[in-house]
């Protein structure tokens, strides 16, 4: 679970990040990451899985598992990035294995092209 000060809520944030932010795609999800103006406390992840996904059931066990994913790797993120972890459809049928390699790859293309790493 990803404390609250981590967690992403507004959906202008949501949109800043997608459209003005770097992004990165894997096969199972697309990472959209900004550079933020008010950096608070640390890094903030929000989360898209769309109905295209699957249903409740299928698109809660994916964002269970991305935000386990996210949370191993806080402590490696810039305090003043916002990320936006959008899912793809064949994130349902992926491992937590594979998934958070997909996440891991994604979010250091992004960060790469947003000039933070």
């Amino acid at each position: 679970m990803l404390p609250a000060r981590h967690r992403m809520r507004r959906s202008a944030d949501f949109q800043r990040a997608v459209r003005s932010g770097s992004r990165a795609g894997r096969e199972s999800l697309v990472v959209h990451m900004m550079t933020r103006t008010d950096p608070g406390s640390g890094p903030v992840v929000g989360f898209v899985v769309s109905k295209a996904v699957g249903n409740a059931v299928t698109r809660n066990l994916v964002k269970r598992r991305l935000r386990a994913a996210v949370h191993g790797h806080l402590d490696e993120l810039p305090a003043d990035v916002g990320i936006v972890v959008r899912a793809l459809p064949p994130s349902a049928d992926r491992t937590f294995a594979q998934l958070e390699g997909d996440l891991e790859g994604a979010m250091r293309t992004a960060a790469r092209r947003r000039g933070l790493r």
